[in-house]
């Protein structure tokens, strides 16, 4: 059983505005981010909002997802995880992490990394494209502990960086596990280039 984490509570201090909030295409970047992973293989997903969190509701309030608000957002993305983490499912065999600002991750990519961690006997899996890593990852549950831990602004990446002999990376034929929506310049450009072709 894989449960997701969205991570959709960040203030979007170098946009300026609520960027998960704009559209893309016939949804929203939330939206967006957020179908990707229902229509993959995870088990469950646990959307974690703060930042706006009364427009963000509203508009995945109808999905079926756990949502939960993260009061200290401000405080770093490890508040964010560990808001998540609360939610998680105990059956749950590992967690993905996603970023809510990455809204071109297919499904099909999810799916890969699902079944890497599925047939491996590795408890870290880490998408690469091009010899860079992105995301989302997935972590067993056996680090649900050591995420719940972690302080200030950092995610997962801290406890993959402690336990890089447990990490598969998985090739994945797409930019997109690296391609975030950051500024308002990058949302333009990723409108222009990407939408079309979704």
């Amino acid at each position: 059983m894989i449960s997701a984490l969205l991570l959709a509570a960040g203030a979007s201090k170098r946009f300026g505005r609520p960027k998960l909030l704009l559209p893309l295409g016939n949804s929203t970047i939330l939206e967006r981010s957020l179908d990707n992973l229902l229509d993959s293989k995870v088990t469950e997903v646990i959307v974690v909002i703060g930042y706006h969190a009364n427009e963000a509701r509203r508009l995945i309030a109808s999905k079926p997802v756990k949502i939960v608000v993260n009061r200290d957002y401000r405080q770093g993305m490890s508040t964010s995880l560990r808001a998540g983490l609360d939610m998680v499912s105990s059956h749950a065999t590992a967690i993905m992490i996603a970023l809510a600002d990455l809204p071109f991750i297919t499904t099909a990519a999810v799916d890969t990394l699902i079944e890497a961690f599925k047939y491996s006997n590795k408890g870290i899996i880490v998408p690469v494209h091009k010899s860079k890593r992105g995301h989302p990852v997935i972590l067993s549950t056996k680090y649900k502990d050591e995420l719940s831990r972690l302080k200030g602004d950092v995610g997962g990446r801290e406890t993959i960086r402690r336990h890089s002999d447990d990490i598969l990376e998985v090739a994945v034929d797409s930019e997109s596990i690296y391609q975030d929506i950051d500024t308002l310049a990058s949302y333009q450009s990723y409108l222009k280039s990407n939408v079309e072709k979704t």
